[in-house]
């Protein structure tokens, strides 16, 4: 069962700059930096709230580090902007399969490593009136974080 909005993906050029503006314009501080070598991105998350699922809620601020990534390619066609939604689940796979048996694509077989060690897959933009959606189970937190 989806639980909450875990984050919105915005595509930018600059991750930088793009950090500075939600900083000095809403106040959004990091709260995670990492660069994702499979899907091909620097990214930072900043903490929006936190939720009643002891989860989260982020903008993911997304800059590709080569152009041939999902992200790189997108943003050559679609310039900077909101990428993607992810909705939290406990169960990314058991999920993915109920909405992959009510006939939307799911596109990885097996869920991949998201940020902060979360487990991810995505469903095709075309089964979900035009918006890339990603399905998030986030890693368990450490007990000093609890």
């Amino acid at each position: 069962m989806l639980t909450r909005i875990d984050h919105i993906g915005i595509a930018c050029t600059d991750l930088d700059a793009t950090v500075e503006f939600y900083r000095a314009t809403y106040g959004f501080e990091v709260f995670h930096t990492e660069v994702n070598e499979e899907q091909g991105v620097r990214e930072a998350m900043l903490k929006i709230n936190e939720t009643s699922d002891g989860g989260a809620s982020y903008l993911q601020l997304l800059q590709p580090i080569r152009d041939d990534s999902p992200v790189g390619k997108w943003l050559a066609k679609n310039g900077e902007g909101v990428h993607h939604i992810a909705f939290g689940t406990a169960d990314v796979d058991g999920d993915a399969g109920t909405i992959r048996d009510k006939g939307v694509r799911v596109l990885y077989d097996a869920p991949r490593t998201g940020s902060m060690g979360s487990r991810i897959t995505f469903l095709h933009p075309k089964d979900c009136h035009g918006v890339l959606t990603e399905l998030v189970t986030s890693a368990p937190r450490p007990a000093e974080e609890h």
